[in-house]
């Protein structure tokens, strides 16, 4: 499996009484679904995955896989911090349909995780999983680093076709491209530099964006596709403000709040996030706003 496109890692709907909001999933899901984003990510860090419970995350794969066609990726987030935990969670996902699964690096024991360490964590979740892994590094929100060169070894794995680097840094990006097979599909995660990341040869991106503005970021893929890099360019411009006010500033509280401004309701987020307040909604209704006048 080769991976290639845009991504959505969807956040998961809450009812105002904390529970898993049945309903809400079925209706966003069936909005994602008809959008031209080329897959769809739920239990990543978005889907905030961390702060539920295995039944809960079990009936979410559940739904989205009965909404989402066949012919689209559907990938889990089954990071765990125990290597043993991280693959029960991805067998579960497998039996439940996931056409593949998002590995976050465990990082509690942050002085601990070195190289070596990822590299038995990964191999033995490659190894134990039915269907392909996928690397998931996200250093502002674990506070470790996965490597170029460790993702190198990695890579090498059969069953490990790919990673989303959710940082920033360009060159480390690009270093993963240079030092991994043509194969093994590197997928940007932020959405404000998804532009800069295509241009050194990502495959694609999992963009917290592409969940609210799916059609403009598959757009700027197909531009960046066709060498059209000076439109990319622009409509990056465009793009970044709002990437920033829902990934650095407010998070997945202000993804949620920006979602229920065009049109796509998820409810709150879950205790102890909260929702954004009123002048955060405002800032944010301010720049789609502006996006929107502007055009794509």
């Amino acid at each position: 499996m080769k991976l290639s496109g845009v991504f959505a890692p969807l956040p998961t709907p809450f009812a105002d009484d904390d529970r898993l909001d049945i309903v809400r999933l079925r209706t966003a899901m069936a909005w994602w679904v008809a959008s031209p984003l080329t897959g769809f990510v739920v239990l990543g860090s978005n889907g905030e995955a961390v702060l539920m419970d295995d039944d809960e995350c079990d009936r979410v794969v559940e739904e989205a896989r009965a909404l989402v066609p066949r012919h689209r990726p559907l990938i889990v987030g089954t990071g765990r911090e125990s290597t043993r935990a991280a693959i029960r969670a991805t067998k579960r996902a497998a039996d439940l349909g996931a056409d593949a699964v998002l590995v976050r690096t465990p990082g509690f024991f942050k002085s601990q995780m070195t190289g070596d360490v990822f590299e038995r964590h990964y191999t033995a979740v490659a190894d134990a999983s039915p269907v392909p892994v996928l690397l998931y590094n996200f250093t502002a929100i674990t506070g470790v680093n996965l490597a170029p060169a460790t993702v190198a070894r990695l890579a090498e794995h059969p069953n490990i076709i790919g990673m989303k680097e959710s940082g920033s840094d360009i060159t480390q990006i690009a270093d993963l491209v240079a030092r991994t097979p043509q194969a093994f599909s590197v997928l940007a995660g932020s959405g404000s530099t998804f532009c800069a990341a295509r241009c050194v040869g990502v495959a694609g991106g999992i963009l917290a964006l592409a969940a609210l503005l799916p059609e403009p970021c598959v757009r700027l893929f197909e531009l960046t596709q066709s060498k059209r890099y000076e439109e990319a360019r622009v409509l990056q411009q465009r793009l970044t403000p709002i990437a920033r006010l829902i990934s650095s500033v407010y998070g997945v509280s202000g993804l949620k709040a920006a979602l229920k401004i065009v049109g796509c309701d998820v409810g709150s987020p879950r205790p102890p996030l909260v929702p954004i307040p009123a002048t955060a909604v405002a800032a944010l209704k301010e720049a789609l706003a502006k996006f929107e006048e502007v055009g794509v």
